[in-house]
């Protein structure tokens, strides 16, 4: 007879069995892998707020607004997926296609990654 690691319940099987029932094993894997999960949720709704909040402020493909204005809708720019660095040395932060580029004094360029354009 065996005991249970998620109900402590004793049950009859394989000797290496460790789980009474399968409704155990995924509560006891869910339990373990709880709190990786919700920061992988947390941050992913960072993301999808600054994505939503770039195309709702750029909706032509290009334009050039003040941290302010990113700042009161919620952006938080410690969060992005991916940078890029043109030859020239100026550095884009993209959240998905959406991303931005710093001016000086407050402004950003908004720009929109052509993901066509990649596939080729």
């Amino acid at each position: 007879m065996a005991e249970c690691l998620n109900c402590n319940t004793s049950f009859l099987g394989r000797a290496d069995k460790k789980y009474c029932s399968d409704q155990c094993r995924s509560e006891a894997y869910n339990k373990k892998n709880s709190s990786s999960n919700s920061y992988i949720r947390e941050v992913n709704a960072v993301l999808r707020k600054n994505r939503k909040i770039l195309l709702e402020l750029n909706p032509t493909g290009k334009n050039k607004v003040h941290k302010d204005m990113l700042l009161s809708r919620g952006y938080r720019f410690d969060y992005h997926t991916h940078t890029y660095t043109t030859k020239a040395g100026k550095v884009y932060y993209f959240c998905y296609e959406h991303g931005y580029l710093s001016l000086g004094n407050d402004f950003y360029a908004l720009v929109i990654r052509d993901l066509d354009k990649q596939k080729t």
